[in-house]
């Protein structure tokens, strides 16, 4: 149960993005790295490691994004899945300013044919496409595109992405404030540059669109975007991030920042009910904006062989799970017989991931990846698997 909380409070900041991605701890995931669409990864070396696996007891910082790649104009930076071929993701921006972020969306009709329960495709390949798009393509032009076709076959997904741009933001804001004082309504005020796209949207017009305002907080998790009843946890962290101070120009330094966001993140209000089987656990997630490891005996067992292998840092790229060993094949592709064959579920469930993503006026971005837990299922201690990036928008001034 993922969640991704947004804001244009804060003023040395055009837009703040924090999310929590829950999964199976040991899915095999990726740390972020700067790649491009023909599938290639790229991870400068800095400070005498690989440009995104944290030393013992330090964070890593990242080097700038590489050139651009022959026959390519895409640097794209985020993390990717290993467990499916597409090699898809949930979150991600490009150099050139293209922005995604994914929630799924449980379906629970297995006799609703327009919105199946186990999609062929991968939604993380709905966040890719918007990050590989052809560089002049227009949000618009691609949730028109997506909307025609391109969302058939995907599992239940809310697509939050744009284009981003310094006038996006000015003119949005500029736009509502009119409207307000013409006493029209917020909701259709105007067009914000970051649109919804999701399985539940068949038009244009049904689009929502958001961050069209200056002093606002948004929230997605696994829910319909429009869904009348808030989830708590969404309506819990968009409070904690309104209160956090990231609207007062009091927390300007970037790492204190960073932190306070971090802190909601690891906001836990989860139910406690050992008693209960995972699958009847799934609905207390929805409470909580951070989820603790939980699972049945069968997760626990799982979980518990894969630390035995010892602690192993999480895999950098693409390129390095071609060369995983025997025993991590293994471990890849298990799952519990109990379960259905698209996913990946073995060992315990929770917040694998936490991202934090600041963009400032200038449109210089600054992207933190902070990995809770190592390839084997092992703990992370917070801060140290924290991976940083930072680099300008190309065409932010546009």
């Amino acid at each position: 149960m993922c969640i991704v909380l947004l804001t244009t409070a804060h003023p040395k900041y055009a837009l703040i993005v924090i999310d929590n991605r829950d999964e199976f701890i040991l899915r095999p995931t990726s740390r972020p790295h700067w790649w491009t669409p023909s599938g290639s990864s790229a991870v400068t070396p800095t400070n005498g490691s690989n440009g995104s696996t944290p030393a013992p007891g330090a964070t890593a910082l990242s080097s700038p994004p590489p050139p651009l790649r022959a026959g390519s104009d895409h640097r794209v930076l985020s993390s990717r899945d290993l467990q499916r071929s597409e090699h898809g993701t949930w979150l991600g921006i490009t150099t050139a300013g293209n922005f995604a972020v994914l929630t799924n969306f449980r379906e629970d009709s297995p006799n609703d044919a327009a919105h199946p329960i186990h999609g062929q495709r991968s939604r993380g390949g709905m966040v890719t496409a918007w990050l590989t798009a052809d560089r002049a393509e227009t949000t618009e032009q691609f949730v028109e595109r997506m909307l025609a076709g391109g969302v058939r076959g995907v599992g239940g997904f809310s697509l939050i992405c744009g284009k981003l741009r310094k006038r996006d933001f000015l003119e949005a804001a500029a736009a509502a404030a009119a409207a307000q004082e013409e006493e029209v309504k917020a909701k259709s005020s105007s067009r914000g540059p970051l649109a919804i796209i999701s399985n539940r949207a068949d038009q244009v017009a049904q689009v929502p669109w958001i961050a069209g305002r200056r002093g606002e907080v948004y929230g997605l998790s696994n829910a319909s975007y429009d869904d009348p009843e808030e989830w708590p946890k969404v309506r819990d962290g968009k409070a904690a991030l309104a209160a956090a101070g990231v609207s007062a120009a009091g927390v300007s330094d970037p790492d204190a920042l960073r932190e306070a966001l971090f802190a909601i993140l690891d906001r836990d209000t989860l139910p406690q009910r050992p008693d209960l089987s995972f699958e009847e656990q799934i609905p207390l997630l929805k409470h909580s904006v951070f989820i603790p490891a939980i699972g049945d005996e069968a997760h626990r067992l799982a979980m518990e062989k894969a630390v035995a292998g010892g602690p192993r840092l999480p895999l950098d790229s693409v390129d390095d799970a071609l060369a995983e060993t025997e025993a991590d094949v293994e471990l890849a592709s298990e799952e519990r017989p109990d379960q259905q064959a698209m996913g990946f579920m073995t060992g315990l469930y929770g917040t694998q991931r936490q991202t934090v993503i600041l963009v400032d006026w200038d449109g210089n971005v600054s992207f933190t990846e902070r990995a809770l837990w190592d390839a084997n299922g092992n703990a992370i201690p917070r801060g140290k698997g924290d991976v940083h990036f930072h680099f300008p928008i190309e065409g932010w001034n546009e």
